[in-house]
């Protein structure tokens, strides 16, 4: 009986496994119409798809996933021809999982060509994944009737916004730059580094103007390599604001992926706000020549205002560009300048008759500017730069490149009276007194 009793036991324990097993395949079988995908065929059935492409990523073990299975399989009949319904076993596959960032089952994501997935968050009935579906395809459909190319059409393919960097301009670039710079180091030959350049290509123009990107040929670029202790391929390195001590990326390799990070290292890797004197022509260059908006402040001369009220000024462009600097539109590095200072500047921009402090937003690329109209006080500068971030109202002519001229920088104290020396009545006449009184 006792051999019989293991037996039993061994039994149990074989048909243990070959239920679970089966479950693990039960939910989509081989006659549903739901796609069921697998690390093999993800890029093929997903990624290069030229249609949007509903994934479900499930654990078969999931009592949800499990519920929504006759659903899934209902919308995958009511889109066929029209949108592609799959499925990745994400218990099965978690390598794949993680790079898209799965934590919880079941996650419904839509791949749109060209786009980043998006996340179902709606009901989890047909009718409203239909729905979400369909407004995804008449989206995609107006891109391309407006002739905006995407990865799955015939149209031209939008060149990359990643920098490609080299032992000449990576200094420059890279570390002396105030931006966040992802900069991934690779190798012409490395498979990885191939099945990453469409994704590194897709997040580079969707963080164009928020973060910066780059790419290093390693083979080429043997110094660099060496440099930055790169040992593998592809290896991506996060240069913040320290920027003689980048992290590695090791995330997941998609373009969600690389994007989601990049953002979250936006929020705490923003320089502080400065407020740059404006003391001559390179200054004007450097912190307006090329900005979308850069905003000028004209403060009171030193003798009227004293150290206290212009630190009090300058405080006030500082919380202001504290609270825009993570916007598209921030200018982090604000230019200000003492009355009268930059005569021909104010000339141009109209400053001067209606007193100091004043404050213009001016884009000297387009020759335009606008002037606050309101006090120079804290609400109504945010409520003005946020108006200017918007496109602003009632842009007005510059006329003519300003011509600056160098002037003395601050040194952060009282302005002091200049005594003239005392002088005579004779040398104010210039003839002798004397004489005048004998007349």
């Amino acid at each position: 009986m006792r051999g019989d009793r293991s037996y039993f036991r061994v039994f149990s324990v074989f048909l243990t496994f070959f239920f679970v097993f089966n479950v693990c395949h039960a939910l989509y079988g081989p006659s549903s119409p739901v796609v069921q995908l697998t690390p093999s065929n993800f890029n093929s059935k997903v990624l290069n798809s030229n249609r949007v492409v509903l994934v479900e990523f499930f654990a078969p073990w999931c009592g949800h996933c499990k519920a929504l299975t006759p659903v899934w399989e209902k919308a995958a009949t009511v889109l066929k021809g029209v949108a592609t319904v799959a499925a990745l076993d994400a218990d099965e596959h978690k390598s794949l999982a993680q790079e898209y960032g799965i934590q919880g089952f079941p996650t419904i994501k839509v791949f749109v060509p060209g786009k980043p997935p998006v996340d179902y968050q709606g009901a989890r009935d047909v009718k409203p994944i239909v729905e979400f579906a369909l407004k995804q395809i008449k989206a995609l459909l107006k891109e391309r009737l407006d002739g905006k190319a995407t990865s799955g059409s015939n149209g031209k393919s939008e060149p990359s916004a990643s920098v490609e960097l080299n032992s000449h301009n990576f200094d420059e670039l890279v570390i002396k730059s105030k931006d966040l710079w992802i900069v991934e180091f690779f190798a012409p030959w490395c498979g990885h580094c191939k099945k990453l350049a469409p994704e590194w290509k897709k997040v580079a123009n969707n963080l164009k103007g928020k973060v910066k990107l780059g790419h290093v040929d390693c083979d080429a670029e043997k110094s660099l390599m060496s440099r930055f202790n790169v040992q593998g391929f592809p290896t991506i390195l996060v240069f913040g604001a320290d920027k003689d001590s980048p992290t590695p990326y090791e995330g997941g390799r998609t373009a969600s992926a690389i994007e989601s990070f990049a953002l979250e290292q936006l929020e705490t890797n923003v320089a502080p706000p400065e407020v740059t004197e404006l003391t001559g022509p390179d200054v004007l260059e450097e912190k307006c020549g090329s900005a979308a908006i850069c905003f000028v402040a004209f403060l009171p001369d030193i003798l009227d205002s004293k150290a206290e009220g212009r630190n009090k000024h300058i405080q006030q462009l500082l919380t202001v560009a504290e609270k825009f600097k993570r916007s598209p539109y921030r200018q982090e590095n604000i230019p200000t300048l003492s009355a009268g200072k930059q005569p021909d500047l104010e000339q141009r921009v109209g400053v001067g008759g209606y007193g100091y402090p004043a404050l213009v937003a001016l884009n000297v690329k387009k020759s335009v500017y606008a002037p606050l109209k309101s006090a120079f006080e804290l609400e109504h500068i945010i409520e003005f730069v946020r108006e200017a971030g918007r496109g602003g109202k009632g842009n007005l002519p510059l006329e003519g490149t300003p011509t600056i001229v160098k002037t003395e920088p601050w040194d952060g104290k009282d302005g002091e009276i200049i005594e003239e020396d005392e002088f005579s009545l004779e040398e104010l006449m210039g003839e002798d007194t004397t004489s005048k009184d004998e007349l």
